[in-house]
């Protein structure tokens, strides 16, 4: 309702009075509605009851049933028929909203929705209710729960939301913009202009949005596009309330006077056919609301705010004799309701009293309402009250559950005992330069603390420098002491530490001196990095996996085999798997098995990494299994949970990591099943251990390969489940012994510390030494042991602690289908021989290639780590050297550790996960040449994912065969991105920004435009590429992408998927094509493209100076093109076209780099200009953008190619509003004749 022209006397009714409120009833106020009713001192009403004496209703006649007390003193500014529930909802100018179930309006809720506005509208949704407040739209569940709270501009004054379907909102005010709202994503997808001074009710048929201004005018507006198709100028002043129904509009107002606005008592009718006035309607009352009631006929009720309420045909007269009165408390009515079954009215006066009419003694709100939740009744008030002052009072009296086990509150002393800690000194220096006013104390702060932070220490620390604070970017505990901690500092968690420039100035050499590649971790579920590494180190796996190419989109293989790529062409610099996490985190699988974390649960460690590793251990082979037999055999998904197969022999990850097993079931009446069947690893199962015996680790590994165990199982010839025998037999064993720990509780953790310390103490017995009783070792022992008397060194007896991992083990298929495993050494195959000729006798020795430990630190949650023993044939390639070596790989983290340092797991930090066993001679067996399976057509023209895409809006032409690239060609590369989730910072005390996570973004839109020949500056590659994560950013003023350019059931762009554009990007750089662009490294990085430095031509390096800033594209090409690029929003083609012709620029001025010197002066003069014109590009006069003035390239001559018979049709479409310039259009045409 628009409340301009309304009784002044509403000023009074500020919000902050009624919080002083005196609890004395005021003058106006009925005795009657306050029966029962406690007032607390602030004066708001507790408890509101209806009027105790009975009213008795006239069947199909208005009358009043029931008042109750809202707030006492608090005008009612809205009310609302709930349209899912038997419930009236009320809200208040000072911001409380109220609640009441069913006709006899029994408080169900009520709860303070906003702290200073008031309500202006309520709406109500199948899980709860919206209130609109000034600047903020509120979603609440019925209880009072908050479902969001979406906070407009603190400029805007809205007074009207309109529910245009289930999860669409529009919202306006009092400004020229109507905002559209999506309630399933609560984000704003459209804003529609409005003329001034805005939209403060809002109605919805069939045909049209009707909105009415303040104004006095009233418009209709098309239900798709929001452009207005009609408008009716109501009145002359402005509008109170209008509202619609069939073919009629009716309206009330107020019109302009001599003294100013008068309420006109003529209401406005609208016929929508002939879209014209009628008659007028003459009233009795002043009308300030009026509403239609269609129930025999369409009535109209007409409502006056000193409480007359007239109903009357809207083409008929108005008879006096149809008056009814209502009686408010307060002087005026506020608003006005209508039920959904049209039996209820409601209206809400100014002393927050509600009063309900109706037309019959049992009325429903809604034709069908469905039932109230209501809250489960207290029980203790039905137990009997107890005097405590009777002594034999029996206690019995209160029931308590019977239990045995020990109650909450049955603390130990020693858990219940006062603990305070301990207040810090005051820092010395507040103490010296404090002031005193009486007992109070002034002192500046020192700032040598974070603000409102004290650091808790456990215990005074001595003031020693140790070597962990010597790295400055060493991510986790800059203010902590680390050395209270146990985790050795390679181990601990790892974090990038950004800055302005990103990630430009962060020294990743520091933590790894290798070349090897790290990953990087920022990435939502990076916590299967280590296991990235440990499949990219195994030779065979590497090599299939770059091998493998399919047309799925999201094809785990394809993925990993792209990262394997990249890992490949790094030089010591770090990756990112986001496209492999990308697909990752699409596969519904991987989300069934709790594989996919949130951003707060990977931050805070939340679950259990190790168990969250093995799980994807299990998933991750059994996926490349299934994506290896599809691209033979298309079938269908299995399972990803379970072990099992119906052939393993389809795919090579099935030759390389599936075992053949027998499954035999042995009922207790003699009946036995054997099925066969094969599993791509196993999981240890530790025995039942109490004594603490020796038990080698090979026997644990056959206990769990040669499984058995009791459980019931359906028996055939019982006809029903019987308990049975399961046993397992091995039929052939596989190249990789994959084998997860299931180290998940403290009885497995405490099998591997005993099984630890019994092989140390056999170790060191072995080698002569002695070990105390008290398991300590004396310093003379720990002497003796390292003389050479003792045949040990001290560093041998380092390496010797909390190892029961053995190095080898030797396994071999008996003739009874049996298996032998036992640990192997180097001196077992001095004794036995080597072991390539063994295995013509069926025995297999396997190598330790990997482990995978879980990390325990309660400061960052854990983390993941790997210990990696790389080939060969990786330090041939990497560093042109052959030998093996360990490795520690935590995430960029690379460095090299000795082998013992692979196997000694100190449980109380470092716990085994995952171990890999690798066949001796494993390389030998399998075809180790890689093949780019990535060809020339993927380039060629390929079809839209987008329905509506047509060849008119086609920006690019593709490559036809005889303009395949070659080696050196010029590409123009240009990319636009958009934003999946934002940034997270903190913001210090000294007002300087940490960034803590980056914002996550995604490629939307990737440019490749010819850089030689006829057709240079055609882009033969504009793909816009689709996603199905929730964009949260379109960038649109940076990006050009709009919302839907990527949907592909509305866009009308060339849309493509990510997998099909990174396939041809990927064909460039293996045919050693040259990219030039502005600012490539951060497009190829979030591409996710490795590019070797030598096939990268940056122009925003080669018109750069030393410790000088980095110039735009924008300016660049003002100054040294005279185009002026870049005016309202991005465009990829044009952009890419610019880069190009800066090179050739650059090649001019410095003779194709033959004089650095008169080059030198060209960009000294660069940035003098830049510094004068402080690095903006001047506007034209009298034009607001250079758009106007300059072809800015995004309309281009497009030529296509289409062969009918013979002959061939040339269409030239022109895509601008301008024309383009005459060489490009001759280029064009020349190149087609020439074609």
């Amino acid at each position: 309702m628009n409340f301009e022209g309304l009784d002044p006397g509403l000023a009074e009714y500020a919000p902050a009075m009624h919080s002083a409120l005196d609890p004395v009833l005021d003058a106006h106020l009925n005795s009657s509605l306050l029966q029962n009713v406690e007032l607390d001192p602030d004066g708001v009403a507790l408890e509101a009851l209806p009027v105790p004496e009975s009213v008795h209703i006239m069947e199909g006649v208005y009358s009043e049933l029931h008042s109750v007390v809202a707030e006492v003193g608090v005008p009612v500014s809205v009310s609302h028929f709930d349209l899912h529930e038997e419930m009236l909802w009320v809200g208040s100018h000072g911001g409380h909203a109220t609640s009441f179930f069913g006709p006899a309006l029994e408080r169900y809720s009520s709860f303070q929705v906003n702290g200073s506005d008031d309500i202006r509208q309520i709406q109500s949704l199948e899980n709860g209710i919206l209130f609109l407040t000034k600047n903020n739209l509120k979603y609440m569940a019925r209880g009072g729960l908050i479902i969001f709270d979406y906070l407009l501009d603190e400029s805007e004054d809205m007074h009207s939301v309109l529910l245009t379907d289930s999860s669409t909102l529009l919202v306006g005010g009092l400004q020229n913009h109507i905002l559209e709202i999506d309630l399933n994503t609560v984000q704003e997808t459209q804003k529609y202009a409005v003329e001034t001074p805005g939209v403060t009710i809002m109605r919805q048929t069939n045909r049209f949005f009707f909105c009415g201004h303040t104004s006095g005018k009233v418009s209709l507006r098309d239900l798709r596009t929001f452009k207005v198709e009609h408008e009716f100028d109501a009145f002359s002043g402005s509008l109170s309330d209008f509202d619609v129904h069939g073919n009629l509009l009716a309206a009330c107002g107020f019109s302009s006077r001599l003294t100013g606005l008068a309420c006109d008592r003529f209401l406005k009718v609208y016929d929508l056919r002939m879209m014209r006035a009628i008659t007028p309607l003459q009233v009795h009352v002043d009308p300030a609301f009026l509403r239609f009631i269609p129930t025999y006929t369409s009535r109209l009720a007409i409502i006056s705010q000193s409480g007359q309420c007239q109903f009357c045909e809207p083409t008929g007269l108005a008879n006096p004799a149809d008056i009814f009165h209502v009686n408010p408390v307060g002087p005026l009515l506020m608003t006005f309701d209508v039920s959904a079954s049209k039996q209820a009215l409601a209206f809400g006066d100014s002393e927050g009293c509600v009063h309900l009419w109706t037309d019959s003694p049992e009325p429903s709100f809604n034709p069908y309402s469905r039932e109230t939740e209501f809250a489960l009744p207290c029980l203790v008030d039905s137990l009997p009250p107890l005097d405590w002052s009777q002594d034999l009072l029996p206690l019995s009296l209160i029931p308590v559950p019977l239990t045995t086990d020990a109650l909450l509150s049955d603390w130990p002393a020693a858990n219940s005992a006062p603990a305070p800690r301990r207040a810090p000194p005051v820092d010395a220096e507040i103490l010296r330069t404090m002031k005193k006013v009486g007992f109070i104390g002034y002192a500046p702060n020192p700032r040598t603390r974070l603000r409102n932070q004290i650091p808790y220490r456990l215990k005074e620390s001595d003031s020693e420098f140790d070597s962990f604070s010597q790295v400055t970017e060493s991510p986790i505990g800059r203010e902590e002491e680390p050395h209270l901690h146990m985790v050795s500092k390679k181990y601990r968690k790892v974090t990038i530490k950004y800055s302005k420039l990103g990630l430009e100035d962060f020294d990743f050499k520091h933590y790894n001196k290798t070349l090897f590649a790290g990953l990087e971790p920022h990435i939502p579920n990076a916590y299967c990095n280590c296991m990235i590494q440990v499949l990219y180190f195994l030779e065979p796996v590497r090599c299939l996996i770059q091998n493998h190419l399919c047309q799925k989109e999201f094809c785990l293989a394809c993925e990993l085999g792209f990262l394997f790529h990249m890992l490949d062409l790094s030089r010591g610099d770090p990756c990112q798997g986001s496209n492999f996490l990308r697909a990752f985190r699409t596969i519904p699988e991987a989300s069934a098995l709790g594989l996919i974390l949130a951003d707060s649960d990977e931050a805070s460690g939340k679950g259990s990494l190790a168990r969250l590793i093995q799980r994807w251990n299990r998933f991750i082979l059994t996926q490349l299994h299934q994506d290896m037999q599809e691209l033979e055999v298309p079938q269908a998904y299995r399972g990803a949970g379970g072990s099992s197969f119906c052939s393993s022999g389809d795919s090579v990850i099935g030759q390389l990591f599936s075992c053949e097993m027998e499954n035999c079931s042995l009922c207790r009446c003699g009946s036995e099943t054997v099925r066969a069947s094969s599993t791509l690893l196993f999981t240890l199962s530790y025995p039942e251990d109490k004594t603490g015996k020796s038990c080698d680790f090979a026997q644990v590994l056959k206990r769990s390969i040669c499984l058995e165990q009791n459980t019931q199982a359906w028996c055939d010839n019982c006809e029903k489940y019987q308990p049975t025998i399961q046993t397992r037999n091995i039929r052939h064993l596989p190249d990789i012994l994959v084998i997860n720990c299931e180290v998940n509780s403290l009885k497995e953790a405490d099998f591997w510390r005993v099984q630890a310390e019994v092989a140390f103490k056999m170790a060191i017995k072995k080698h002569g030494g002695e070990i105390s009783k008290n398991k300590e070792f004396a310093l003379a022992d720990w002497k003796e042991l390292g003389s050479p008397e003792g045949m040990l060194m001290c560093s041998s007896i380092e390496e010797l602690k909390n190892v029961w991992l053995p190095f080898s083990i030797r396994m071999k298929m008996t003739k009874n289908k049996g298996l032998d495993v036992c640990n192997w050494t180097d001196g077992d195959e001095i004794q036995w021989g080597p072991a390539r000729a063994e295995e013509e006798h069926g025995v297999y020795v396997y190598d330790l290639m990997a482990t995978v430990v879980h990390i325990l630190d309660s400061r960052t949650g854990g983390s993941l780590v790997a210990h990696i023993k790389v080939g060969e044939t990786y330090h041939q390639r990497k560093e042109g050297v052959t030998h093996q070596q360990w490795y520690l790989f935590n995430d960029f983290l690379i460095e090299p550790i000795d082998k013992h340092e692979a196997v000694q797991f100190d449980m109380s930090w470092k716990v085994p996960a995952i171990l890999y066993y690798v066949k001796r001679n494993l390389n030998s067996k399998y075809n180790l040449n890689i093949k780019n399976p990535i060809e020339a057509s993927v380039l060629l023209a390929e079809a839209s994912l987008a329905r509506k895409q047509r060849k008119t809006h086609t920006t690019f032409i593709p490559l036809m065969l005889n303009e395949m690239p070659q080696v050196g060609d010029l590409v123009g590369l240009d990319a636009e991105f958009v934003t999946l989730n934002e940034e997270e910072a903190e913001l210090r005390s000294d007002g300087t920004k940490s960034t803590i996570k980056p914002s996550q973004m995604s490629v939307a839109r990737i440019t490749c435009v010819r850089g030689q020949g006829p057709n240079e500056g055609i882009p033969f590659i504009d793909d816009y590429i689709s996603t199905q994560e929730q964009v949260v950013d379109y960038l649109t003023q940076y990006s050009g992408i709009k919302p839907g350019d990527l949907d592909a059931k509305i866009s009308s762009k060339h849309l493509t998927t990510l997998k099909s554009t990174y396939l041809k990007l990927r064909f460039l750089i293996d045919i050693g094509v040259k990219f030039v662009g502005h600012g490539l490294q951060k497009d190829f990085r979030v591409i996710n493209l490795m590019v070797p430095k030598d096939q990268v031509l940056d122009t925003v390096y080669l018109f750069h100076m030393p410790r000088k800033r980095m110039i735009s594209l924008r300016f660049l090409a003002w100054y040294f093109l005279d185009l002026k690029i870049q005016g309202e929003t991005h465009d990829s083609i044009e952009d890419a076209r610019t880069a190009l012709q800066l090179y050739r620029k650059y090649l001019e001025l410095s003779k194709n780099g033959t004089e650095p010197e008169s080059f030198h002066k060209v960009l000294k003069g660069l940035y003098e200009k830049g510094r004068k014109m402080d690095w903006k590009v001047p506007e034209p006069e009298g034009q607001t953008s250079p758009k106007s003035k300059t072809w800015d390239g995004t309309g281009w001559v497009l030529i296509a190619y289409m062969k009918i018979m013979p002959t061939i049709i040339i269409t030239i479409i022109v895509m601008s509003t301008t024309v383009p310039p005459l060489p490009y259009i001759c280029k064009a045409l020349k190149s087609l004749q020439s074609t």
